[in-house]
């Protein structure tokens, strides 16, 4: 999507914030719920829009209308649509949805909150579950990445559930926390296969594989799932999902 709007910067700076004692923003959205979100200032003042266009147009009412954030590189929640009201402060809120929704349960009973950034990840979008391979011989594997520190710098793709990876085409422009479509070649033999992509931003970050995951945020984690996606191709030729720890 392609959002028009204004600088959250330039909003903030017009109302005479005061950068030495402010450290963060708190949007709250106009829905039943009133969603409200926590945004660090350092971020706030980068590339945060209040936006009110969307695709060439207006936004819609189910986009947000009139007003809504845009934070790029951030999970969709803290998007706030319907935006009513944004305050400074020097403290987080710890606003119902970021304190309770959105955080990761370690295994000693502490929440990982404010986690929001979306760490590097890919998926296969062709072959992927629920499609058929309707013949051996060439296929052109396909997907997608993202990270939200930056540029995805490389997309590696392994058919043999991560014992051996090859890298992939990556295709243009590449932006900044933005989705980069990868594609690779493959010849397959008629036999089972596990296809896997593993990306990697620009910061060196790694896509991990579930384990190495877990042993960063415990396993009642259900936010923020970058890990390895697989997808097992059988001999008849459907994929289907499969989880390669």
């Amino acid at each position: 999507s392609e959002f028009t709007g204004v600088p959250l910067s330039v909003l903030l700076e017009d109302c005479g914030i005061d950068r030495k004692a402010a450290r963060y923003v708190l949007a709250e959205g106009a829905d039943g719920s009133s969603m409200t979100r926590t945004i660090a200032l350092d971020r706030a003042l980068d590339d945060v829009i209040v936006a009110y266009g969307m695709n060439g147009e207006m936004l819609r009412p189910e986009n947000g209308y009139p007003l809504r954030l845009v934070v790029p590189g951030i999970q969709g929640v803290s998007w706030v649509k319907w935006l009513r009201r944004i305050e400074v402060g020097d403290m987080k809120w710890a606003a119902k949805d970021e304190s309770i929704h959105y955080v990761d349960l370690m295994p000693g009973g502490l929440h990982r909150q404010y986690t929001g950034i979306q760490e590097a990840k890919s998926v296969i979008t062709t072959p992927s579950g629920g499609q058929t391979l309707l013949d051996m011989g060439f296929y052109n594997i396909s997907g997608l990445a993202w990270s939200g520190r930056g540029k995805i710098k490389r997309v590696d793709v392994s058919v043999d559930g991560g014992r051996n990876w090859r890298t992939a085409r990556l295709e243009t422009p590449i932006l900044s926390k933005a989705f980069t479509r990868f594609n690779i070649d493959w010849v397959w033999n008629g036999g089972p296969a596990i296809l896997q992509s593993r990306a990697q931003d620009e910061t060196g970050y790694v896509q991990p594989k579930i384990n190495q995951l877990r042993a960063v945020r415990g396993t009642r984690s259900i936010y923020h799932q970058n890990a390895i996606q697989s997808w097992r191709v059988a001999e008849s030729g459907e994929v289907s999902n499969v989880q390669i720890y």
